[in-house]
């Protein structure tokens, strides 16, 4: 499919490194898809960034028909663009589509487009080292109709923002309540998928979290609410010692249906299978994680998300109980965010082929 591209006349200044945050500016482009039953994908383009035109009756606004994805591009030292996995992301994008309805998309032009809309705008990728274009494709429901049923047409875009760190608290230690009021998801619902009502539904414990002096939220199940589930916007790892002298070995929730299937989660097991560390996924409750707190054996707890990487976390407030970590990131931790972003920012081998460069024009 041709990519039609009409450049932008006017380009916005590029903002301070430090002023960055994330997800506050936006670059020059952004691309757009449409979709209609009659002639199935189609109109690809990218155009100058800027508002869009949506009529009141547009079906997204009453029934939340979206889905959205999150990945991120690196500079390289020397000046290489580099992504990280992104085949993974659209792939991702497709099982949320076919969750809420959505025709699937193809990853290969997704990429490509992808590829052409960053080379465009390229000199808004920061420099800085702690420093990242973030990507965020989406697709939304752009029928004009009342009615629950799905929509016969959508549009797909992605649109880009350079960004620093995710959390305030950056590469240090955050500070996490344990949501047992609310529950998130269930198996069988929209928890394994980035569906934008996913993320309406886990606000109102947020805000209870941040009322409290908390960063995050970590969920936990939607049905017996004791099994441990994800973060708000991470996956979540614990490292736990043997009770017989026994090597540590890293645990993290279960794939089940009710938690997303985190990119850079996948990319941690592998890398931490490749030292030879002991990867368990399996189901863990809130009550384990406290027993094994206070005999001594949680070493280390962090969270890994395009977003934040990996971000380390110091303490639990569950029930008024607090499971309390080390005030620095952990060796575990610390080792799989270097290796990481090394990987991403082109400062490490990439021995695992995740890596992909985007070339000039």
């Amino acid at each position: 499919m041709e990519i039609r591209t009409t450049l932008c006349l006017s380009p916005k200044p590029k903002p301070p490194v430090d002023s960055l945050g994330f997800g506050k500016y936006f670059t020059d482009h952004m691309f757009t898809l449409e979709y209609n039953t009659l002639v199935g994908w189609h109109d690809a383009s990218i155009v100058p960034y800027g508002p869009l035109s949506l009529d009141p009756a547009s079906m997204v606004l009453h029934y939340g028909q979206g889905v959205f994805e999150g990945l991120k591009c690196y500079k390289a030292a020397d000046g290489r663009i580099l992504l990280f996995r992104p085949e993974k992301n659209f792939e991702r994008l497709n099982l949320s589509h076919e969750r809420v309805c959505i025709p699937k998309i193809d990853v290969n032009f997704c990429v490509e487009a992808l590829t052409r809309l960053i080379q465009i705008d390229k000199d808004w990728i920061p420099g800085d080292p702690d420093a990242s274009l973030y990507i965020r494709p989406f697709t939304f429901a752009a029928e004009s109709a009342l009615g629950v049923h799905p929509s016969s047409s959508y549009k797909f875009m992605i649109i880009l923002s350079p960004v620093g760190s995710y959390y305030p608290e950056g590469i240090n230690p955050v500070r996490i309540y344990v949501e047992d009021e609310y529950v998130r998801a269930v198996r069988g619902g929209l928890g394994f998928t980035k569906a934008i009502a996913n993320y309406a539904s886990s606000l109102k414990g947020q805000e209870k979290a941040k009322e409290k002096g908390y960063t995050q939220v970590l969920w936990l199940d939607g049905v017996e609410r004791k099994y441990i589930e994800e973060v708000g916007t991470m996956n979540v790892f614990f490292v736990i010692g043997s009770k017989t002298s026994g090597p540590d070995e890293l645990v993290t929730p279960e794939i089940n249906g009710s938690i997303l299937r985190g990119i850079t989660r996948e990319s941690v097991i592998e890398l931490a299978r490749s030292w030879g560390v002991i990867v368990k996924e399996r189901r863990i409750s809130i009550q384990e994680l406290y027993d094994v707190h206070k005999q001594g054996l949680l070493k280390e707890a962090f969270g890994s998300g395009t977003a934040a990487v990996i971000s380390p976390i110091k303490e639990f407030n569950w029930d008024g109980r607090s499971i309390t970590l080390g005030g620095d990131i952990g060796p575990m931790a610390r080792r799989l965010y270097d290796t990481l972003t090394g990987i991403q920012y082109g400062r490490l081998p990439d021995t695992f082929g995740w890596v992909k460069e985007v070339g000039g024009l």
